[in-house]
């Protein structure tokens, strides 16, 4: 006898054997013959495995009759061939153990439909239902294939620092780390005292790991961090989370071109990855959550992404007689709506838009020879806009001053950074993905709160 998940179990080569399945029961069917159709998932795919358990088993009167919905047992027995739909294989069961109950009257999961926002607020189990158990198996399976991706290709990962001192983004929205007393924190001249705090200066969590990425592809050639970031923005959108997951591969030696390059192969191994090894999962969410997604995603794999300047797609914009929530001129940050319009309407294919103007662009991206732009860029795909946002990175040491001084920035507190452009400098570039944004693309979910365990929203911090 072997123990099996529901996945393998389901597979007609497993005919004949004897199995140990443990899961939880999804419903439970009474016949007038003496015996009971149990529906068991144990999470390894998303179709259920049939169990059938007559009245002969020593608990079937007691147990097995009683059984409901969330109840969690062990099934040994016979792997047969099923003649029900949908299924090429059922369990006889020759024992069926209760591990626990759960009380058809206070648990949650019936069969009656559940809004999203509903199952939100039962986060502790929402993962047992059919849309989030898809979810999370994609979203282990992008994880899987992120990683995948760098190793194969030479790519070293690095972990860095979750508390930092520097704000990679300049926006200003961290979130602060202290020990201090918040009812009476020391002061001087009428100012918090940070030199009393845990780590003798302000704090924050990090919202991003790129800067200290770089430290290490200037080193180590290619590296990516994949981790927790943070942004306290106080915004209750359907796309935006305060706690998410960043990837951010740094290449040295590397120019915008083979960034680009980097970023079209990395999105096409991913979701073909997905569509190969979650196929039910995603036939799932092509029925039922976002009608089409395949056919969006092969069209992805399939297609080559183009590259336009920001210049160019601004005066494909306002020559396009499209009305747009938002008028377009140079110098704007481009909205979803434009970005979408690109994509779907003039190229109908993914864009890579590169060449921002410098005034809406972080100071850390590498300034064109033409004082108006950097070497920035943003991956676009149709039904989302931008999906990935990357550049070169300024590898000159008094330019990369100067654009610290132009924002406002205090050089000191970036000694470290200045001084990877001292000491060796070299080009280099890298980007950055959204984990849950990417993950909400796939699935076609519409909130993001719903492709992540635990969202960690304004006012919400359950769980």
């Amino acid at each position: 006898m072997q123990k099996r998940s529901v996945l393998e179990a389901r597979g007609a080569e497993t005919i004949g054997q004897q199995v140990c399945l443990e899961g939880w029961v999804r419903t439970r069917r009474d016949s007038k013959g003496g015996f009971s159709f149990i529906e068991l998932n144990d999470g390894s795919c998303l179709a259920n495995i049939q169990v059938i358990a007559d009245d002969k088993l020593p608990n079937y009167e007691n147990e097995i009759k009683h059984l409901t919905p969330g109840c969690s047992i062990r099934v040994v027995g016979e792997v047969k061939e099923s003649q029900g739909k949908g299924q090429s294989t059922e369990v006889q069961a020759a024992e069926v153990f209760l591990y626990g109950t759960a009380d058809a009257e206070t648990y949650p999961l019936q069969k009656k439909r559940h809004t999203f926002e509903k199952l939100r607020e039962w986060a502790h189990l929402r993962t047992r239902s059919n849309t989030f158990g898809s979810v999370f198996r994609v979203r282990n399976r992008v994880s899987f294939s992120i990683h995948q991706f760098f190793q194969e290709r030479g790519f070293l990962y690095v972990n860095t620092p979750i508390i930092t001192a520097s704000d990679c983004e300049g926006a200003g929205e961290m979130f602060r780390v202290t020990t201090l007393d918040v009812q009476e924190p020391p002061k001087v001249n009428g100012k918090v005292d940070f030199s009393k705090d845990f780590f003798a200066r302000p704090a924050f969590l990090t919202v991003s790991g790129q800067l200290e990425g770089e430290i290490f592809a200037t080193s180590l050639g290619r590296v990516y961090t994949f981790g927790p970031t943070f942004r306290a923005e106080n915004s209750n959108t359907s796309r935006h989370l305060a706690e998410f997951w960043m990837v951010e591969p740094e290449i040295a030696f590397a120019d915008l071109e083979a960034n680009m390059e980097v970023a079209e192969a990395f999105l096409k191994r991913i979701f073909t990855d997905v569509m190969n090894d979650c196929a039910d999962d995603m036939a799932f969410f092509n029925e039922r959550i976002e009608p089409g997604i395949l056919d969006t995603l092969q069209g992805i794999v399939e297609t080559e992404f183009l590259r336009c300047s920001y210049t160019d797609a601004v005066e494909i914009l306002q020559k396009s007689g499209h009305q747009f929530e938002y008028p377009v001129s140079w110098g704007m940050d481009l909205q979803s709506e434009h970005e979408r319009y690109l994509t779907e309407q003039h190229f109908k294919r993914p864009v890579i838009l590169h060449d921002y103007p410098r005034s809406i662009k972080p100071f850390y991206m590498r300034c064109n020879e033409d004082g108006k732009t950097v070497r920035a860029m943003d991956v676009l795909v149709p039904k989302v806009g931008e999906i990935i946002g990357g550049s070169q990175r300024e590898e000159r040491l008094d330019v990369l001053e100067s654009r610290m001084a132009e924002q406002g920035l205090n050089a000191q507190d970036y000694w470290w950074y200045l001084d990877l452009r001292r000491y060796g400098t070299v080009p280099h570039s890298g980007f950055g993905l959204g984990l849950e944004r990417v993950l909400q693309f796939i699935t076609g979910m519409g909130n993001i709160r719903d492709v992540i365990p635990f969202p960690r929203t304004p006012g919400w911090a359950e769980f």
